[in-house]
């Protein structure tokens, strides 16, 4: 049986001002009508019915997810206690899995990703779910043909092509996965034509997930297991909020990828954006015949190159700018260079260094 495991606990602060921790990027309608998690559940189609969708979050987020997806049951978004990054929210994940269907197969995907068209997502799961039933000890990934020699992705090195790909993609083994790498590096990996975009989707059986992690992470597997035992008990919420907290937190590339042998990569055959900073809405969204791209009721006069988001009550007007992000809410108002989005990070430590928690 397939299963669908949504990964939703990520803060976006680079979207602030209209992502906060409230109201993070995963809730906003960045790239369409659909906020990222509702396009995130559209994407799957028929691959999974709404029972077998599981949506791991923070515990600050679940009300707001239910209301935006009424259609699956309460049951399917688990708000952790607290941050621990991926592979602890995995392994959870699988273990209750599991404990329902000893021979689940999974899919994991993040929930801010723009993928299209969705028909070739599901065509490459189909084959990453065969290549699982050919050898159940398989890790399957999808991997992004990279298009430039980004600095904040990961990257995965591919090494002999499969006999059996299962499908129309081509399929090999996966050599290593590699860090972020600094620009010449990244330059000297596009150039190789060896090497995908880390997409952070994987496909395998659960069972070997939690077998992986109980060889390479057993102190963080014996706090897992703990809270899988305590599911459909009157005392999981207590279990989990005691057991989840005292894990260290790690990501999964480091828990496991990184010394697992049998992971394999398919490459992606659709067009992927990992959506990471307000540039990428005009990868996105049409631009005016100036080069602006524009979200709600905004004028912008003798303005080029820019970003400028806000909602249909509060008009945004420019005069004369050039390669700027303005972003209004009911609250802040953010102006920025194109080029110096990263500060938009600092900026946030500095609302937090100055106990300006309401803009948070």
């Amino acid at each position: 049986m397939l299963h669908a495991v949504i990964m939703a606990g990520g803060a976006g602060t680079r979207f602030w001002p209209a992502s906060r921790a409230g109201f993070p990027k995963q809730l906003l309608d960045l790239s369409g009508e659909r906020t990222m998690i509702q396009s995130t559940v559209d994407r799957l189609g028929d691959l999974v019915g709404n029972d077998r969708v599981l949506i791991v979050t923070n515990e600050q987020l679940v009300t707001a997810i239910r209301e935006q997806l009424p259609h699956l049951p309460d049951a399917a978004v688990l708000g952790e206690p607290c941050k621990r990054d991926t592979a602890p929210c995995i392994g959870v994940a699988a273990a209750l899995l599991v404990k329902a269907d000893p021979d689940a197969v999974m899919i994991v995907m993040p929930s801010d990703h723009v993928i299209q068209p969705p028909q070739q997502f599901q065509s490459a799961i189909r084959q990453a779910v065969a290549l699982v039933a050919v050898d159940e000890r398989r890790i399957v990934t999808l991997g992004i043909p990279p298009t430039y020699p980004a600095e904040s992705f990961g990257y995965i090195e591919r090494g002999e092509p499969l006999e059996q790909t299962c499908g129309e993609s081509a399929a090999f083994e996966v050599v290593r996965f590699r860090e972020k790498p600094a620009a010449v590096v990244a330059q000297q990996y596009v150039e190789s034509e060896l090497f995908y975009w880390n997409s952070g989707i994987f496909i395998w059986k659960a069972a070997t997930i939690l077998d992986s992690l109980r060889e390479y992470e057993p102190e963080l597997m014996e706090r897992v297991q703990a809270i899988a035992d305590a599911a459909g008990r009157d005392d999981f919420d207590d279990v989990f909020q005691r057991e989840f907290t005292e894990i260290r937190g790690k990501s999964i590339d480091y828990a496991v990828m990184e010394h697992y042998e049998h992971v394999v990569v398919v490459e992606a055959p659709f067009q992927w954006d990992d959506l990471g900073s307000w540039g990428a809405m005009a990868r996105l969204r049409d631009a005016d015949e100036d080069g602006n791209t524009l979200q709600g009721r905004v004028v912008a006069m003798d303005s080029k190159n820019c970003i400028i988001r806000t909602n249909d009550e509060h008009l945004v007007a420019t005069v004369g700018i050039e390669d700027c992000i303005v972003v209004r809410t009911a609250d802040a108002t953010l102006v920025a260079h194109r080029s110096d989005e990263e500060a938009i990070r600092n900026l946030v430590q500095q609302l937090k260094e100055r106990q300006w928690d309401d803009y948070l």
